[in-house]
Protein backbone atom coordinates (compact mmCIF):
# COMPACT_ATOMS: atom_id res chain seq x y z
CA UNK A 1 0.00 0.00 0.00
CA UNK A 2 1.55 3.37 -0.95
CA UNK A 3 2.38 5.58 2.01
CA UNK A 4 1.45 9.26 2.50
CA UNK A 5 5.15 10.09 2.17
CA UNK A 6 5.13 8.58 -1.31
CA UNK A 7 2.07 10.65 -2.26
CA UNK A 8 3.80 13.80 -1.00
CA UNK A 9 6.86 13.00 -3.10
CA UNK A 10 4.69 12.58 -6.20
CA UNK A 11 3.00 15.91 -5.55
CA UNK A 12 6.34 17.65 -5.24
CA UNK A 13 7.52 16.11 -8.48
CA UNK A 14 4.39 17.36 -10.22
CA UNK A 15 5.14 20.90 -9.07
CA UNK A 16 8.88 20.76 -9.58
CA UNK A 17 8.64 19.54 -13.18
CA UNK A 18 7.08 22.81 -14.29
CA UNK A 19 9.48 24.80 -12.17
CA UNK A 20 12.41 22.70 -13.34
CA UNK A 21 11.68 23.30 -17.02
CA UNK A 22 11.15 26.99 -16.44
CA UNK A 23 14.28 27.21 -14.34
CA UNK A 24 16.23 25.30 -16.99
CA UNK A 25 15.11 27.63 -19.77
CA UNK A 26 15.69 30.64 -17.53
CA UNK A 27 19.15 29.40 -16.67
CA UNK A 28 20.01 28.76 -20.34
CA UNK A 29 18.67 32.18 -21.25
CA UNK A 30 20.53 33.89 -18.43
CA UNK A 31 23.74 32.05 -19.21
CA UNK A 32 23.44 32.87 -22.89
CA UNK A 33 22.58 36.47 -22.12
CA UNK A 34 25.42 36.69 -19.61
CA UNK A 35 27.90 35.31 -22.14
CA UNK A 36 26.52 37.72 -24.73
CA UNK A 37 26.74 40.66 -22.34
CA UNK A 38 30.22 39.76 -21.19
CA UNK A 39 31.43 39.26 -24.75
CA UNK A 40 29.73 42.42 -25.93
CA UNK A 41 30.99 44.34 -22.89
CA UNK A 42 34.57 43.26 -23.37
CA UNK A 43 34.47 43.82 -27.12
CA UNK A 44 32.81 47.21 -26.77
CA UNK A 45 35.14 48.19 -23.94
CA UNK A 46 38.21 47.26 -25.93
CA UNK A 47 36.85 49.08 -28.96
CA UNK A 48 35.96 52.23 -27.03
CA UNK A 49 39.26 52.31 -25.17
CA UNK A 50 41.26 51.70 -28.36
CA UNK A 51 39.24 54.28 -30.29
CA UNK A 52 39.60 56.87 -27.53
CA UNK A 53 43.33 56.20 -27.16
CA UNK A 54 43.84 56.43 -30.93
CA UNK A 55 41.79 59.62 -31.15
CA UNK A 56 43.63 61.22 -28.23
CA UNK A 57 46.98 60.18 -29.66
CA UNK A 58 46.04 61.57 -33.09
CA UNK A 59 44.97 64.86 -31.49
CA UNK A 60 48.15 65.00 -29.43
CA UNK A 61 50.24 64.32 -32.54
CA UNK A 62 48.40 67.03 -34.46
CA UNK A 63 48.86 69.57 -31.67
CA UNK A 64 52.48 68.51 -31.23
CA UNK A 65 53.14 69.15 -34.91
CA UNK A 66 51.41 72.52 -34.59
CA UNK A 67 53.64 73.49 -31.67
CA UNK A 68 56.70 72.14 -33.46
CA UNK A 69 55.89 74.04 -36.67
CA UNK A 70 55.13 77.17 -34.68
CA UNK A 71 58.47 77.08 -32.85
CA UNK A 72 60.35 76.36 -36.04
CA UNK A 73 58.63 79.36 -37.64
CA UNK A 74 59.49 81.49 -34.61
CA UNK A 75 63.10 80.31 -34.82
CA UNK A 76 63.19 80.95 -38.56
CA UNK A 77 61.72 84.44 -38.13
CA UNK A 78 64.22 85.27 -35.40
CA UNK A 79 67.13 83.89 -37.43
CA UNK A 80 66.13 85.86 -40.51
CA UNK A 81 65.75 89.05 -38.51
CA UNK A 82 69.12 88.48 -36.82
CA UNK A 83 70.79 88.28 -40.25
CA UNK A 84 68.97 91.39 -41.40
CA UNK A 85 69.91 93.39 -38.31
CA UNK A 86 73.52 92.22 -38.57
CA UNK A 87 73.64 93.68 -42.07
CA UNK A 88 72.20 96.91 -40.64
CA UNK A 89 75.12 97.26 -38.23
CA UNK A 90 75.84 100.86 -39.24
CA UNK A 91 72.17 101.88 -39.42
CA UNK A 92 70.68 104.47 -37.13
CA UNK A 93 69.09 103.10 -33.91
CA UNK A 94 65.65 104.39 -34.85
CA UNK A 95 65.73 102.30 -38.03
CA UNK A 96 66.46 99.16 -36.02
CA UNK A 97 63.71 100.13 -33.55
CA UNK A 98 61.26 100.39 -36.43
CA UNK A 99 62.38 97.02 -37.75
CA UNK A 100 61.89 95.41 -34.31
CA UNK A 101 58.41 96.94 -34.00
CA UNK A 102 57.49 95.65 -37.45
CA UNK A 103 58.81 92.21 -36.56
CA UNK A 104 56.82 92.10 -33.31
CA UNK A 105 53.54 93.30 -34.79
CA UNK A 106 53.65 91.30 -38.02
CA UNK A 107 53.53 87.81 -36.47
CA UNK A 108 52.42 87.95 -32.83
CA UNK A 109 55.19 85.44 -32.18
CA UNK A 110 56.82 87.47 -29.40
CA UNK A 111 55.53 89.82 -26.73
CA UNK A 112 58.85 91.65 -26.68
CA UNK A 113 62.03 91.70 -28.76
CA UNK A 114 65.41 92.75 -27.40
CA UNK A 115 68.72 93.35 -29.15
CA UNK A 116 71.77 93.29 -26.90
CA UNK A 117 75.49 93.29 -27.59
CA UNK A 118 78.09 90.70 -26.66
CA UNK A 119 78.33 92.19 -23.14
CA UNK A 120 74.60 91.89 -22.45
CA UNK A 121 73.84 95.62 -22.79
CA UNK A 122 70.51 96.38 -24.46
CA UNK A 123 70.91 98.22 -27.76
CA UNK A 124 67.27 98.24 -28.87
CA UNK A 125 63.99 96.90 -27.56
CA UNK A 126 60.39 96.65 -28.66
CA UNK A 127 58.06 97.82 -27.25
CA UNK A 128 59.69 101.00 -26.07
CA UNK A 129 57.75 100.78 -22.80
CA UNK A 130 60.19 98.13 -21.62
CA UNK A 131 62.63 100.95 -20.91
CA UNK A 132 65.67 98.68 -21.09
CA UNK A 133 67.80 100.72 -23.53
CA UNK A 134 71.39 100.84 -22.34
CA UNK A 135 70.82 98.51 -19.40
CA UNK A 136 72.90 95.42 -18.93
CA UNK A 137 70.87 92.24 -18.45
CA UNK A 138 72.18 89.75 -15.92
CA UNK A 139 69.46 87.09 -16.10
CA UNK A 140 70.71 83.46 -16.30
CA UNK A 141 68.96 83.01 -19.65
CA UNK A 142 70.71 85.99 -21.29
CA UNK A 143 74.07 85.02 -19.83
CA UNK A 144 73.64 81.46 -21.15
CA UNK A 145 72.72 82.74 -24.63
CA UNK A 146 75.81 85.01 -24.63
CA UNK A 147 78.00 82.16 -23.48
CA UNK A 148 76.78 79.80 -26.18
CA UNK A 149 77.02 82.41 -28.99
CA UNK A 150 74.50 80.23 -30.76
CA UNK A 151 70.77 79.57 -31.05
CA UNK A 152 69.19 79.35 -27.61
CA UNK A 153 65.79 78.42 -26.22
CA UNK A 154 65.18 78.61 -22.49
CA UNK A 155 62.90 76.53 -20.38
CA UNK A 156 59.77 78.43 -19.27
CA UNK A 157 60.57 80.40 -16.12
CA UNK A 158 58.90 82.94 -13.87
CA UNK A 159 60.33 86.43 -14.04
CA UNK A 160 61.59 87.71 -10.72
CA UNK A 161 60.48 91.27 -11.55
CA UNK A 162 57.08 90.83 -13.20
CA UNK A 163 56.02 87.38 -11.98
CA UNK A 164 55.20 86.39 -15.55
CA UNK A 165 55.90 82.98 -17.02
CA UNK A 166 58.38 83.69 -19.80
CA UNK A 167 59.92 81.78 -22.65
CA UNK A 168 63.21 83.20 -23.96
CA UNK A 169 64.45 82.51 -27.51
CA UNK A 170 67.50 84.08 -29.13
CA UNK A 171 69.71 83.97 -32.21
CA UNK A 172 73.32 85.24 -32.46
CA UNK A 173 74.35 88.18 -34.65
CA UNK A 174 77.53 87.96 -36.72
CA UNK A 175 78.76 90.54 -39.19
CA UNK A 176 80.10 89.66 -42.59
CA UNK A 177 83.54 89.06 -41.02
CA UNK A 178 81.97 86.54 -38.62
CA UNK A 179 82.58 88.85 -35.70
CA UNK A 180 80.14 88.15 -32.86
CA UNK A 181 77.91 91.19 -32.27
CA UNK A 182 75.44 89.92 -29.65
CA UNK A 183 71.99 88.32 -29.57
CA UNK A 184 68.54 89.08 -30.95
CA UNK A 185 66.04 87.71 -28.41
CA UNK A 186 62.29 87.26 -28.48
CA UNK A 187 60.33 86.70 -25.29
CA UNK A 188 56.96 85.00 -25.05
CA UNK A 189 54.72 85.74 -22.07
CA UNK A 190 52.89 82.44 -21.75
CA UNK A 191 49.87 83.98 -20.03
CA UNK A 192 49.60 87.10 -22.24
CA UNK A 193 48.29 87.63 -25.76
CA UNK A 194 50.49 86.01 -28.39
CA UNK A 195 50.21 83.27 -30.99
CA UNK A 196 50.71 80.51 -28.39
CA UNK A 197 47.82 81.79 -26.28
CA UNK A 198 45.69 82.34 -29.37
CA UNK A 199 46.03 78.62 -30.19
CA UNK A 200 46.26 76.97 -26.78
CA UNK A 201 44.99 79.53 -24.28
CA UNK A 202 41.29 78.75 -24.75
CA UNK A 203 41.61 75.23 -23.38
CA UNK A 204 38.38 73.86 -21.93
CA UNK A 205 37.10 70.50 -20.72
CA UNK A 206 34.53 69.22 -23.21
CA UNK A 207 31.21 67.60 -22.31
CA UNK A 208 32.79 64.12 -22.24
CA UNK A 209 35.41 65.23 -19.71
CA UNK A 210 38.26 65.19 -22.25
CA UNK A 211 40.87 67.92 -22.35
CA UNK A 212 44.50 68.53 -23.22
CA UNK A 213 47.45 70.07 -21.46
CA UNK A 214 51.00 71.01 -22.41
CA UNK A 215 54.05 70.44 -20.22
CA UNK A 216 57.58 71.76 -20.40
CA UNK A 217 60.68 69.62 -20.76
CA UNK A 218 61.01 69.71 -16.96
CA UNK A 219 57.46 68.47 -16.38
CA UNK A 220 55.82 71.80 -15.45
CA UNK A 221 52.29 72.54 -16.69
CA UNK A 222 52.23 75.36 -19.28
CA UNK A 223 48.67 75.17 -20.60
CA UNK A 224 45.77 73.51 -18.77
CA UNK A 225 41.99 74.10 -18.51
CA UNK A 226 42.41 74.40 -14.74
CA UNK A 227 44.29 77.65 -14.24
CA UNK A 228 45.39 76.56 -10.76
CA UNK A 229 47.40 73.70 -12.27
CA UNK A 230 49.55 75.97 -14.44
CA UNK A 231 53.25 75.92 -13.52
CA UNK A 232 52.71 72.90 -11.25
CA UNK A 233 55.38 70.21 -11.30
CA UNK A 234 53.75 66.96 -12.50
CA UNK A 235 56.94 65.19 -13.50
CA UNK A 236 55.95 62.22 -11.32
CA UNK A 237 53.11 61.45 -13.73
CA UNK A 238 53.95 58.35 -15.79
CA UNK A 239 52.87 59.98 -19.05
CA UNK A 240 55.01 63.05 -18.34
CA UNK A 241 57.98 60.83 -17.52
CA UNK A 242 57.67 59.23 -20.95
CA UNK A 243 57.44 62.65 -22.58
CA UNK A 244 60.62 63.70 -20.78
CA UNK A 245 62.31 60.73 -22.45
CA UNK A 246 61.12 62.04 -25.82
CA UNK A 247 58.54 59.29 -26.30
CA UNK A 248 55.13 59.57 -27.95
CA UNK A 249 52.28 57.11 -27.68
CA UNK A 250 49.09 56.21 -25.85
CA UNK A 251 48.30 54.50 -22.56
CA UNK A 252 45.87 54.21 -19.67
CA UNK A 253 47.31 55.86 -16.58
CA UNK A 254 46.41 57.66 -13.37
CA UNK A 255 46.69 61.43 -13.27
CA UNK A 256 48.16 63.28 -10.30
CA UNK A 257 44.74 63.21 -8.59
CA UNK A 258 44.50 59.42 -8.89
CA UNK A 259 41.84 59.47 -11.64
CA UNK A 260 42.22 56.81 -14.33
CA UNK A 261 42.59 58.48 -17.73
CA UNK A 262 43.06 57.38 -21.34
CA UNK A 263 45.96 59.45 -22.57
CA UNK A 264 47.48 60.15 -25.96
CA UNK A 265 50.77 61.99 -25.72
CA UNK A 266 53.31 63.38 -28.17
CA UNK A 267 56.70 65.04 -27.67
CA UNK A 268 57.53 68.28 -29.46
CA UNK A 269 60.99 67.98 -31.07
CA UNK A 270 61.53 71.74 -31.43
CA UNK A 271 61.45 72.52 -27.70
CA UNK A 272 61.11 69.16 -25.87
CA UNK A 273 57.64 70.09 -24.64
CA UNK A 274 54.92 67.51 -24.48
CA UNK A 275 51.25 67.55 -25.49
CA UNK A 276 48.84 65.27 -23.63
CA UNK A 277 45.20 64.67 -24.58
CA UNK A 278 43.22 62.76 -21.94
CA UNK A 279 39.74 61.33 -21.46
CA UNK A 280 38.45 59.94 -18.13
CA UNK A 281 37.83 56.20 -18.06
CA UNK A 282 34.50 56.68 -16.28
CA UNK A 283 33.08 58.16 -19.49
CA UNK A 284 33.85 54.84 -21.20
CA UNK A 285 32.12 53.02 -18.34
CA UNK A 286 29.01 55.17 -18.75
CA UNK A 287 28.93 54.40 -22.47
CA UNK A 288 29.35 50.70 -21.75
CA UNK A 289 26.49 50.72 -19.22
CA UNK A 290 24.25 52.46 -21.75
CA UNK A 291 25.24 49.79 -24.30
CA UNK A 292 24.37 46.99 -21.86
CA UNK A 293 21.04 48.59 -20.98
CA UNK A 294 20.17 48.73 -24.66
CA UNK A 295 20.99 45.03 -25.12
CA UNK A 296 18.89 44.12 -22.07
CA UNK A 297 16.00 46.22 -23.36
CA UNK A 298 16.08 44.30 -26.64
CA UNK A 299 16.17 40.88 -24.94
CA UNK A 300 13.69 41.24 -22.07
CA UNK A 301 10.53 41.02 -24.22
CA UNK A 302 11.63 37.84 -26.08
CA UNK A 303 12.57 36.36 -22.71
CA UNK A 304 9.12 37.03 -21.24
CA UNK A 305 7.46 35.49 -24.30
CA UNK A 306 9.76 32.48 -24.09
CA UNK A 307 9.09 32.04 -20.39
CA UNK A 308 5.31 32.10 -20.93
CA UNK A 309 5.65 29.54 -23.71
CA UNK A 310 7.74 27.29 -21.49
CA UNK A 311 5.21 27.60 -18.67
CA UNK A 312 2.39 26.44 -20.96
CA UNK A 313 4.47 23.57 -22.35
CA UNK A 314 5.65 22.50 -18.88
CA UNK A 315 2.10 22.52 -17.59
CA UNK A 316 1.04 20.15 -20.36
CA UNK A 317 4.03 17.89 -19.81
CA UNK A 318 3.22 17.72 -16.09
CA UNK A 319 -0.39 16.60 -16.65
CA UNK A 320 0.40 12.83 -16.44
CA UNK A 321 2.11 13.45 -13.11
CA UNK A 322 -0.98 15.28 -11.85
CA UNK A 323 -3.13 12.27 -12.67
CA UNK A 324 -0.64 9.91 -11.07
CA UNK A 325 -0.37 12.01 -7.91
CA UNK A 326 -4.16 12.12 -7.57
CA UNK A 327 -4.31 8.36 -7.82
CA UNK A 328 -1.56 7.84 -5.24
CA UNK A 329 -3.20 10.39 -2.94
CA UNK A 330 -6.50 8.53 -3.07
CA UNK A 331 -4.81 5.22 -2.41
CA UNK A 332 -3.10 6.62 0.63
CA UNK A 333 -6.28 8.04 2.09
CA UNK A 334 -8.85 5.43 1.10
CA UNK A 335 -8.92 1.77 1.90
CA UNK A 336 -9.02 0.53 -1.64
CA UNK A 337 -7.28 -2.18 -3.53
CA UNK A 338 -5.01 -1.23 -6.31
CA UNK A 339 -6.32 -2.31 -9.65
CA UNK A 340 -4.17 -4.49 -11.78
CA UNK A 341 -1.94 -2.12 -13.66
CA UNK A 342 -1.13 -2.96 -17.17
CA UNK A 343 1.99 -1.69 -18.85
CA UNK A 344 1.30 1.91 -19.50
CA UNK A 345 3.43 4.95 -20.16
CA UNK A 346 2.08 6.63 -17.00
CA UNK A 347 3.41 3.79 -14.89
CA UNK A 348 6.80 4.02 -16.58
CA UNK A 349 6.91 7.77 -15.93
CA UNK A 350 6.11 7.09 -12.28
CA UNK A 351 8.97 4.58 -11.90
CA UNK A 352 11.42 6.78 -13.75
CA UNK A 353 10.48 9.80 -11.68
CA UNK A 354 10.91 7.86 -8.45
CA UNK A 355 14.32 6.57 -9.55
CA UNK A 356 15.47 10.02 -10.56
CA UNK A 357 14.36 11.56 -7.27
CA UNK A 358 16.09 8.86 -5.23
CA UNK A 359 19.27 9.00 -7.29
CA UNK A 360 19.39 12.78 -7.16
CA UNK A 361 18.84 12.82 -3.40
CA UNK A 362 21.60 10.28 -2.89
CA UNK A 363 24.01 12.15 -5.15
CA UNK A 364 23.23 15.42 -3.39
CA UNK A 365 23.94 13.89 -0.01
CA UNK A 366 27.21 12.43 -1.23
CA UNK A 367 28.22 15.69 -2.83
CA UNK A 368 27.49 17.64 0.34
CA UNK A 369 29.44 15.10 2.37
CA UNK A 370 32.40 15.19 -0.02
CA UNK A 371 32.38 18.98 0.01
CA UNK A 372 32.29 19.00 3.80
CA UNK A 373 35.10 16.43 4.00
CA UNK A 374 37.23 18.38 1.52
CA UNK A 375 37.00 21.51 3.68
CA UNK A 376 37.33 19.90 7.13
CA UNK A 377 40.22 18.46 9.07
CA UNK A 378 39.12 14.91 9.99
CA UNK A 379 40.94 14.79 13.32
CA UNK A 380 39.88 18.08 14.90
CA UNK A 381 36.79 19.00 12.89
CA UNK A 382 38.30 22.41 12.15
CA UNK A 383 38.63 24.05 8.77
CA UNK A 384 41.53 22.54 6.86
CA UNK A 385 44.37 24.22 4.99
CA UNK A 386 42.60 24.26 1.64
CA UNK A 387 39.54 26.04 3.00
CA UNK A 388 41.78 28.45 4.92
CA UNK A 389 43.70 29.41 1.78
CA UNK A 390 40.42 30.01 -0.05
CA UNK A 391 39.19 32.29 2.75
CA UNK A 392 42.46 34.27 2.82
CA UNK A 393 42.40 34.77 -0.95
CA UNK A 394 38.75 35.85 -0.85
CA UNK A 395 39.37 38.38 1.92
CA UNK A 396 42.42 39.78 0.12
CA UNK A 397 40.46 40.06 -3.13
CA UNK A 398 37.72 41.93 -1.23
CA UNK A 399 40.38 44.06 0.55
CA UNK A 400 39.07 43.13 3.96
CA UNK A 401 41.71 43.97 6.60
CA UNK A 402 42.37 41.07 8.94
CA UNK A 403 44.93 39.57 11.28
CA UNK A 404 46.48 36.11 11.10
CA UNK A 405 47.55 34.16 14.18
CA UNK A 406 49.79 31.18 13.47
CA UNK A 407 49.90 28.89 16.53
CA UNK A 408 52.30 25.99 17.00
CA UNK A 409 52.10 23.56 19.93
CA UNK A 410 55.44 23.63 21.73
CA UNK A 411 57.51 20.42 21.81
CA UNK A 412 54.76 18.39 20.17
CA UNK A 413 57.30 15.93 18.79
CA UNK A 414 58.23 15.12 22.40
CA UNK A 415 54.55 14.31 23.09
CA UNK A 416 54.36 11.94 20.12
CA UNK A 417 57.70 10.31 20.88
CA UNK A 418 56.98 9.90 24.60
CA UNK A 419 53.26 9.10 24.77
CA UNK A 420 52.49 7.98 21.24
CA UNK A 421 50.57 9.44 18.33
CA UNK A 422 47.16 8.63 19.78
CA UNK A 423 47.94 10.75 22.82
CA UNK A 424 49.22 13.46 20.47
CA UNK A 425 45.91 13.35 18.60
CA UNK A 426 44.05 13.88 21.87
CA UNK A 427 46.20 16.92 22.60
CA UNK A 428 45.42 18.35 19.17
CA UNK A 429 41.69 17.81 19.77
CA UNK A 430 41.93 19.62 23.11
CA UNK A 431 43.77 22.50 21.45
CA UNK A 432 41.10 22.67 18.73
CA UNK A 433 38.32 22.84 21.34
CA UNK A 434 40.04 25.70 23.17
CA UNK A 435 40.62 27.60 19.92
CA UNK A 436 37.01 27.14 18.84
CA UNK A 437 35.79 28.43 22.19
CA UNK A 438 38.08 31.44 22.05
CA UNK A 439 37.03 33.00 18.74
CA UNK A 440 34.10 35.12 17.68
CA UNK A 441 31.41 34.27 15.14
CA UNK A 442 32.92 35.16 11.78
CA UNK A 443 36.47 34.28 12.82
CA UNK A 444 38.06 31.27 11.16
CA UNK A 445 40.06 28.61 12.94
CA UNK A 446 41.95 26.02 10.90
CA UNK A 447 44.42 23.23 11.37
CA UNK A 448 47.19 24.10 8.95
CA UNK A 449 49.13 20.90 9.32
CA UNK A 450 50.69 18.79 12.08
CA UNK A 451 50.60 20.74 15.33
CA UNK A 452 50.18 24.10 13.56
CA UNK A 453 46.91 26.05 13.69
CA UNK A 454 45.91 29.30 11.99
CA UNK A 455 43.25 31.80 13.08
CA UNK A 456 41.85 34.52 10.81
CA UNK A 457 40.36 37.54 12.60
CA UNK A 458 38.53 39.86 10.16
CA UNK A 459 38.78 43.61 10.73
CA UNK A 460 41.10 43.07 13.65
CA UNK A 461 44.25 45.14 14.22
CA UNK A 462 47.51 43.51 15.35
CA UNK A 463 47.22 44.74 18.95
CA UNK A 464 43.71 43.31 19.29
CA UNK A 465 44.88 40.08 17.68
CA UNK A 466 47.69 40.00 20.22
CA UNK A 467 45.10 40.18 23.03
CA UNK A 468 43.20 37.24 21.52
CA UNK A 469 46.40 35.25 21.02
CA UNK A 470 47.51 35.83 24.61
CA UNK A 471 44.11 34.75 25.90
CA UNK A 472 44.40 31.52 23.89
CA UNK A 473 47.98 30.94 25.01
CA UNK A 474 47.05 31.31 28.68
CA UNK A 475 43.99 29.10 28.21
CA UNK A 476 46.15 26.39 26.67
CA UNK A 477 48.69 26.68 29.45
CA UNK A 478 45.97 26.21 32.08
CA UNK A 479 44.10 23.51 30.17
CA UNK A 480 43.95 19.93 31.38
CA UNK A 481 44.93 17.23 28.95
CA UNK A 482 44.98 13.45 29.55
CA UNK A 483 48.76 13.60 29.95
CA UNK A 484 51.08 14.58 32.81
CA UNK A 485 52.28 17.66 30.90
CA UNK A 486 51.30 21.26 30.27
CA UNK A 487 50.36 22.33 26.76
CA UNK A 488 51.99 25.57 25.71
CA UNK A 489 52.13 27.29 22.37
CA UNK A 490 54.14 29.80 20.42
CA UNK A 491 52.26 32.23 18.25
CA UNK A 492 53.07 34.66 15.44
CA UNK A 493 50.81 37.47 14.27
CA UNK A 494 50.68 39.28 10.92
CA UNK A 495 48.18 41.80 9.57
CA UNK A 496 46.78 42.42 6.10
CA UNK A 497 47.67 44.73 4.48
CA UNK A 498 50.26 46.04 6.98
CA UNK A 499 52.59 43.01 6.78
CA UNK A 500 51.76 41.65 3.34
CA UNK A 501 49.44 42.02 0.38
CA UNK A 502 49.45 38.39 -0.72
CA UNK A 503 48.69 35.17 1.08
CA UNK A 504 52.31 34.02 0.79
CA UNK A 505 53.71 37.29 2.17
CA UNK A 506 51.21 37.36 5.02
CA UNK A 507 51.75 33.77 6.15
CA UNK A 508 55.49 34.16 5.64
CA UNK A 509 55.63 37.12 8.03
CA UNK A 510 53.40 35.30 10.51
CA UNK A 511 55.71 32.27 10.37
CA UNK A 512 58.74 34.51 10.93
CA UNK A 513 57.05 35.94 14.00
CA UNK A 514 56.24 32.38 15.15
CA UNK A 515 59.87 31.29 14.74
CA UNK A 516 60.92 34.37 16.68
CA UNK A 517 58.58 33.33 19.49
CA UNK A 518 60.08 29.84 19.54
CA UNK A 519 63.66 31.04 19.42
CA UNK A 520 63.10 33.44 22.29
CA UNK A 521 61.85 30.82 24.73
CA UNK A 522 58.50 29.49 23.43
CA UNK A 523 55.12 29.94 25.14
CA UNK A 524 54.82 33.49 23.90
CA UNK A 525 53.28 35.66 21.19
CA UNK A 526 55.17 37.85 18.71
CA UNK A 527 53.78 40.36 16.21
CA UNK A 528 55.55 40.48 12.86
CA UNK A 529 58.12 43.25 12.65
CA UNK A 530 58.26 43.85 16.41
Amino acid sequence: MPTPHRAETKSRMKLSLTLLLMALVTMVFLLTTTILLIGSYQSKKKSLIETTLNLNYANAERMSKTVDSLFRSMRSSLLFSADQIASMEASRPENIDAYLDLMRHSSNYFNSIILFNENGSVLNNSPKTLGMMGKRIQSPQVLEALRLKNSYLSSPYTSSTTGRMILFMSEPLYNKDRHYLGQLAGTVYLRDYNILNMIFGNNNIDESGSYYYIVSAEGHVLFHPDAERINKDISSNEVVQRLKRGESGKMQALNTKGVSMLAGYSAVPANNWGVVVVSPVHVIQEQLLAHLRKILAYTIIPFVILLLSVFILAHRLAKPFVVLADLVNRIGKENVELPELKPHWNREVDLLTKAVVMAWTDIQKQTDQLTQDAMTDLLTGLTNRRALDISINQWIAARVPFSVIVLDVDKFKFVNDTYGHLAGDEVLKSVAEILTASIRPGDICARYGGEEFVLLLPRTKPDHAYTVAERIRKALEKSEVPLPIKVTSSQGIAHYPTHGRTREELLGHADEALYSAKHTGRNRTVIAGE
